[in-house]
């Protein structure tokens, strides 16, 4: 990791001296003010995180590292977790360094499969996940260093070394518990000459079409980072503060990311979409399907997929998706449904007026895509999702090592003291 290392020192001191230097000119700068509604909220739109490696923008999306999502959608995974911890994609040297990497830790101890081969074996997915990652926790080097008394300015190099060894196990211990989970016969042993995404795909032993890899690397580019506030980064960064290392840091994380508000939004874009094809017997007509979203609208019930608590746009995501459904002029029926719905759905919320946006997100399609190729389990679409944010959450947990975050510890406040404080 010497490329790697070399390029992260080489952008060091001037993160450090950004962050020195608004502490001591601003320090006591107010960037904005806190509604009561926040407070009760969520802290919706509240702006107190740093995220260096990703942004988004109500009418534009996500941008990693200042680039539009949509024109990194033909790199691959490694060229992105590159980007996201130094800034700058990599060249070929780089590139290559970071893929022997993740290989050389994609042999997974044995003990790691003992763990998990002892869960019952209706285990959810992400739970498996969860185990697995913090069965790896031993071999934490960022831990290791921190007892023998490493300085805080060198932590950052241990985080990474964590990062590298996570990232390259997981997509191992994912695999091997979607073969284990399903019932899909034995683990396929990783493969060192393939770049991270492929080894994923093949790992997974789902289909062997050149398709297949192709989207696997897609999906975990798209979902690779989202700002620092979802609740998966926003996690893993609290947990992280405390100088945990990053297997308890992603793993907490990870634990968010299985809420049904948050990561398995894609099981039930899927769900609806199949609830679709089996109530019409396939693909419905414009008109069947505009009355079927009428009469869901007006039970009160949305249509999943439909809408972003940032976005007011179509979510770039989403049109990365369609476009390769498109480019391989996929037949799926589910995948005919997601295009007819995209193609009448927001016109049918514009009409009815109480949709903030009426545009698809990201689940809207992922889910259909991993369907059309085989991959039919949804229980472990949350997995696929966590696979690729434990990109982002990685990069974010190294960046604010290097720069020397301190432990997040908002004030919180009662209900008496809320009061109080709005009264005033």
């Amino acid at each position: 990791m010497q490329l790697f290392t070399s390029k992260l020192q080489a952008i060091l001191p001037e993160l450090r001296s950004k962050r020195t230097s608004l502490l001591k000119e601003h320090g006591d700068t107010k960037i904005a003010s806190v509604a009561v509604e926040q407070t009760l909220g969520g802290m919706r739109a509240v702006p107190a995180l740093l995220c260096e490696t990703s942004s988004v923008s109500p009418d534009e999306g996500l941008r990693i590292r200042n680039i539009p999502i949509l024109e990194l959608t033909k790199y691959l995974p490694e060229d992105i977790f590159f980007l996201l911890c130094t800034g700058s994609l990599p060249n070929s040297a780089e590139r290559e360094e970071l893929r022997a990497a993740f290989a050389a830790h994609a042999n997974v101890p044995s003990y790691v499969w003992d763990v998990l081969s002892a869960m019952p074996k209706d285990s959810h997915p992400m739970v498996m996940l969860g185990v697995g990652i913090m069965a790896l926790e031993r071999e934490s080097a960022f831990r290791h260093a921190y007892d023998q008394g490493a300085p805080k300015d060198k932590l950052w190099e241990y985080a990474l070394k964590d990062s590298v060894a996570l990232l390259g196990s997981i997509t191992s211990v994912a695999a091997g518990i979607y073969r284990m989970r399903f019932g899909k016969g034995e683990r396929i042993a990783p493969d060192a000459s393939l770049d991270w995404g492929a080894n994923f795909a093949k790992m997974l032993g789902v289909s062997d079409a050149a398709e297949f890899t192709e989207l696997i690397r897609l999906y975990l580019v798209l979902h690779s980072d989202h700002e620092g506030g979802n609740v998966s980064a926003m996690t893993a960064h609290t947990v992280s503060s405390a100088l945990s290392d990053s297997y308890y840091s992603v793993c907490a994380g990870l634990n968010g990311l299985a809420g049904p508000l948050h990561g398995l939004a894609n099981q039930e874009c899927l769900r609806f979409i199949i609830d679709v094809r089996n109530h019409f017997g396939g693909v419905p007509a414009d008109e069947q399907l505009r009355e079927f979203a009428w009469n869901r609208l007006n039970n009160g019930q949305v249509i999943p997929g439909y809408g972003h608590a940032v976005l007011r746009v179509t979510d770039p995501r989403f049109t990365a998706f369609y476009r390769f459904a498109e480019e391989h002029n996929i037949q799926d029926e589910n995948v005919q449904i997601v295009k007819k719905i995209f193609n009448i759905v927001p016109d049918v919320l514009r009409e009815q007026g109480k949709a903030k946006n009426p545009w698809p997100n990201v689940d809207a399609a992922s889910g259909s895509l991993l369907y059309a190729y085989g991959l039919t389990e949804f229980e472990f679409y949350t997995v696929m999702f966590g696979v690729s944010r434990a990109m982002g959450i990685s990069s974010q947990i190294l960046f604010h090592r290097m720069v020397g975050s301190p432990i997040v510890r908002p004030k919180s406040m009662t209900f008496a003291e809320l009061e109080s404080a709005a009264k005033a």
